[in-house]
């Protein structure tokens, strides 16, 4: 047993070895080492050990601890908890087929599109077109913006997920079973085991957030202080994990943006700075298709939000680029909603062809939104997209993929109807009474995590649970409590557009105390 243990630490080292050689932050850790090794303090004599306290003493050993540490993060297993090993292999596998034929009909949706409008998926800028972008980036974009229409929507996605029978299952018998997710073989956490998981919140525990100020004034102003001065102390270790624990009891405004860009790795280096000019040079020479999908998204969300219209044309140019990050691909390899283009009026060459879109991730509607709350942490552009990327790497891709993760979307509706099921079994049934299926009211909220339904400070205290307990299930609790919150009006109601008028407006929920009402309400 310990030889296995052994070979699979082996394993598992040459791995991140293998992984860290092949990432962009590999070539300034290894030239600081280089420097270091360098200096009178490295003895040849005694080189382990000396290189060793010259790392720890010049905080790169934290540098590295934090790689690993945000690889095992990147790298956990996708699976979620089945009945038995073969439900396991054929529900990744029919899961992941499902997924396929969905990039399929997203693709020739864009296909069709292109045909209709007379334009290509990809062609080359001209030179004027070119110095035109380069005087205003984000003004200068086609105005007839009207003729695009969003690929799709979260209701679209809630059909296809609706269809998934599970991969033993007679469809003639499921017509009845298209109303809820209970047929798939996916285990998910019940409340217990969440009370677990959120511990400090199910304890009621002192968290500070904005509602903290209200709710006990006197001694807001003093715990605000010893949060700031102990982040302050956890931002000089420069340690991950420490990070994270922090979080737990919630984060001052002042240091959000720099606890969560340490945490996920987005401390700007000299090489993000060349490489987000890079991208910026992509949008100017290539012209995709794509773009103008970006653009309309922005003008249907973030323009005609009052929370996030002012930060338009950052998102122009934070959105633009990220269409263009061919590395976003690379870390997401089994993503496989792109295809290959050849550039319009080119011969079909492999220096005429790119991959569409080179970053792998065609848009729905409202994905800008996965970007917008950014705004509030960051006035760099540079440092704002390397945060919203990695929250995307980490988490955000998984809320629109058909796939198997206890943390995808599929694993979230589930959670989210077997708790309002055990929970709130009279508003269940009243709901199915009157044919109304919640998801369809809450999709949006879940595939959104709540942005830009969720007031800014609100939704980022949201975001810091997210990245506090490392688990996306905070958000199909959110949704559930939220539903359960507002019970006595949707009694009251059997239509979903009045479903939904009870739901629109969340400008009052308060995200932390309502968790812990949730959380430490006794089962009954």
């Amino acid at each position: 047993m310990e030889e296995l243990k052994d070979k699979n630490i082996h394993q598992t080292t040459i791995k991140i070895c293998e992984d860290l050689k092949n990432s962009s932050q590999y070539k300034s850790l290894f030239e600081d080492i280089q420097k270091l090794v360098a200096t009178p303090s490295v003895k040849i004599e005694d080189f382990k050990s000396t290189l060793l306290k010259c790392m720890q003493e010049n905080g790169l050993e934290a540098e590295l601890k934090n790689n690993i540490y945000r690889w095992v993060k990147m790298k956990r297993k996708e699976s979620s908890s089945y009945d038995s090993f073969s439900n396991q292999v054929c529900l990744i596998s029919y899961l992941s087929k499902s997924q396929i034929h969905w990039d399929k009909r997203i693709h020739k949706s864009l296909n069709s599109m292109c045909s209709e409008l007379g334009i290509s998926l990809a062609k080359l800028r001209g030179n004027a077109r070119k110095k035109t972008l380069e005087q205003g980036m984000t003004e200068q974009f086609e105005t007839d913006i009207h003729k695009y229409r969003p690929v799709y929507a979260p209701k679209d996605f809630l059909e296809v997920l609706l269809n998934l029978k599970g991969p033993n299952r007679d469809k003639s018998k499921c017509d009845n079973q298209r109303w809820e997710f209970a047929q798939l073989p996916l285990r998910v956490k019940n409340l217990s085991e969440l009370r677990n998981l959120y511990l400090e919140i199910s304890r009621g525990e002192q968290i500070l957030n904005s509602n903290t100020m209200l709710s006990t004034n006197q001694n807001f102003v003093q715990l605000e202080a010893e949060r700031i001065l102990l982040g302050e102390k956890i931002l000089m270790k420069n340690y991950a994990p420490l990070a994270q624990e922090y979080l737990k009891k919630g984060c001052p405004k002042c240091l959000r943006a720099r606890i969560w860009a340490l945490l996920l790795g987005a401390e700007i280096k000299s090489y993000q700075i060349s490489y987000f000019d890079f991208l910026k040079q992509n949008v100017l020479q290539y012209d995709l298709m794509i773009d103008k999908l970006i653009i309309k998204d922005i003008n249907l969300t973030a323009s005609n939000d009052d929370q996030y219209f002012v930060f338009e044309d950052v998102l122009y140019q934070v959105m633009l680029c990220f269409s263009r990050d061919s590395e976003i691909l690379k870390y997401l390899p089994n993503q496989p909603a792109f295809m290959q283009v050849a550039f319009k009026g080119k011969p079909n060459t492999p220096e005429n062809t790119i991959v569409f879109p080179p970053s792998g991730v065609i848009p729905f509607h409202g994905f800008t939104m996965y970007a917008a709350p950014f705004c509030y942490l960051f006035n760099n552009s540079v440092e704002l997209y390397f945060v919203f990327r990695a929250f995307y790497l980490r988490y955000w891709h998984r809320l629109h993929r058909v796939c198997a993760s206890s943390q995808g979307i599929v694993s979230l509706c589930l959670q989210f109807e077997r708790l309002l099921q055990c929970y709130e079994p009279n508003l269940w049934n009243h709901f199915k009474k009157c044919r109304i299926y919640p998801l369809r009211v809450v999709i949006k909220w879940i595939m959104r995590a709540f942005s830009g339904h969720l007031p800014p400070e609100q939704l980022l205290t949201l975001w810091d649970i997210i990245l506090a307990y490392d688990s996306l299930e905070i958000i199909p609790l959110l949704a559930v409590v939220i539903v359960i919150f507002r019970k006595e009006n949707l009694m009251k109601v059997n239509t979903l557009a009045n479903v939904e008028a009870v739901l629109a407006d969340l400008s009052s929920i308060a995200v932390v105390p309502l968790l812990q009402m949730a959380l430490m309400k006794e089962e009954g």
